[in-house]
């Protein structure tokens, strides 16, 4: 056996355990280890939508600042980066047709930017005007969300939308980034300040005297023990089992994600438009043959009913670009890692028949399928969807994991939380609401049975 020492070695060289190193590193670490067993960021980083908000629910502000303060320092690296990573403020734009829905856009909104999450300006015929996001760049936007009730208005900034549109609700410090550009862009300042890769996978956490004393990996050329006394557990969607080595069970589970790309043809989404999210539930837009089809099969019968709100799309790409990304997660049932992720041949038209309730372009697809890039991966997460931030009840241990979905938008800030615990820093003022100790408190438990809006796309 190899024997090595390390400050600090993370498990995990996803964008989370980047993210980390490089906030260590800008403290002054360089002995830094992230062990990975494949290639850095290419387990689910890759697999991201590349989307960032501060557009998050209660109870509570601790998502609207975790994600506010990611944020802001995803724009200082842009800017320090003449925008590598093509960061921009196209917003997130919520739809609704129903008459109900409308209403209840507007609470969530009010309680978003009660939050914190910025002013929310509402346009009604005769209201104020409104100022559409740009296609490139973030510098110069509002932030809050703007709700357009006036259909006319709706129609000339967004054509694409269903004609009978009630009400758009446009969430303005939102868009999307490359992850693969953040991701490398983290691991290069890291390593540029001393931190290393080690392919392989984390076979042991040793203690002594109750705390964190060394590593083994398990390499292609043998194991390599690594004398350390700092450890955090960043293993995505295997993180649960990372825990188990040093005896911590942590209330995580995972679930699989499928995400869809088409070269839209047909133009049913504008190449300038924003993220677009449906906030009604969708069906699948069946005839009745078909449905009654589809109710005959125990195994099909669930895709004649009605799945649920947040399928969503968007554009992809630059310059002469046709491609559209599109994701819907009705499917929340808990699953065991596998890599590859098993891939459901239907999830494209089971997705592209919940967005045609709001963009009628899509139905053009129906007779004829497009052909559709298709991949996935996990979202590992907890109950209430937030994250585990901080020490994992083992001195020397910490964690950043169950970043449900949400991993690129956050990792920056969470690796700098991560890292402000390591090193003893001031913590920000929504810390604990990401430790695992929050579970031990009857009162957080309470809350847990009456939970609402997890927030998840």
């Amino acid at each position: 056996m190899e024997h090595q020492t390390a400050e600090a070695v993370i498990c995990g060289a996803g964008i989370a355990g980047a993210a980390v190193a490089h906030a260590l590193a800008r403290r002054g670490m360089r002995d830094i280890v992230l062990v990975e067993r494949g290639d850095p960021l290419a387990l689910t980083s890759d697999k991201s939508t590349e989307c960032y908000r501060n557009w998050w629910p209660g109870p509570g502000d601790a998502m609207v600042a975790l994600m506010s303060r990611s944020i802001d320092m995803i724009e200082a690296l842009a800017d320090e980066t003449d925008n590598r990573i093509r960061l921009n403020r196209r917003g997130y734009l919520y739809v609704t047709v129903r008459p109900e829905g409308v209403a209840e856009m507007r609470r969530a909104a009010e309680e978003i930017t009660d939050l914190g999450a910025g002013q929310l300006r509402v346009h009604g015929p005769g209201h104020a005007a409104y100022m559409p996001a740009p296609t490139h760049g973030w510098r110069g936007q509002p932030t809050g969300a703007d709700l357009i009730t006036d259909q006319s208005l709706i129609r000339a900034h967004f054509p694409y939308l269903r004609e009978n549109t009630l009400a758009v609700l446009h969430a303005r410090r939102c868009g999307w980034l490359s992850a693969q550009q953040l991701g490398s862009l983290l691991l290069e300042r890291a390593r540029a300040a001393g931190a290393r890769v080690l392919r392989g996978s984390v076979e042991r956490v040793a203690l002594a005297g109750g705390r964190v004393a060394g590593v083994t990996v398990a390499t292609p050329g043998g194991s390599v023990d690594l004398a350390t006394p700092i450890f955090i557990n960043a293993a995505g969607p295997l993180a649960g089992q990372v825990g188990q080595l040093l005896g911590v069970e942590l209330p995580i589970f995972n679930q699989l994600h499928l995400k869809a790309s088409i070269d839209d043809r047909l133009g049913a989404l504008a190449r300038d438009a924003p993220m677009i999210i449906a906030a009604d539930p969708a069906g699948l837009g069946w005839d009745e043959e078909e449905r009654a089809a589809l109710l005959e099969d125990e195994a099909t019968a669930w895709m004649a009913g009605v799945l649920g709100t947040s399928a969503h799309c968007r554009p992809e790409g630059e310059g002469g670009s046709r491609q559209m990304i599109m994701l819907w997660e009705y499917n929340e049932a808990e699953a065991e890692p596998r890599f590859p992720p098993p891939l459901d041949p239907e999830f494209p038209e089971i997705v592209i028949r919940g967005l045609s309730a709001i963009l009628p372009g899509l139905r053009g697809y129906l007779g004829r399928m497009p052909q559709a890039y298709l991949d996935g991966g996990y979202y590992t997460r907890t109950r209430e969807n937030r994250p585990l931030i901080g020490p994992m009840q083992v001195e020397g241990a910490h964690m950043v994991c169950a970043l449900s979905g949400f991993g690129v938008m956050a990792a920056c800030a969470a690796g700098d939380l991560v890292a402000a615990h390591i090193c003893g820093d001031p913590l920000p003022a929504y810390a604990d609401a990401f430790r695992l100790e929050r579970y031990a408190d009857p009162a957080y438990q309470a809350l847990l049975e009456q939970w609402g809006d997890v927030g998840q796309l």
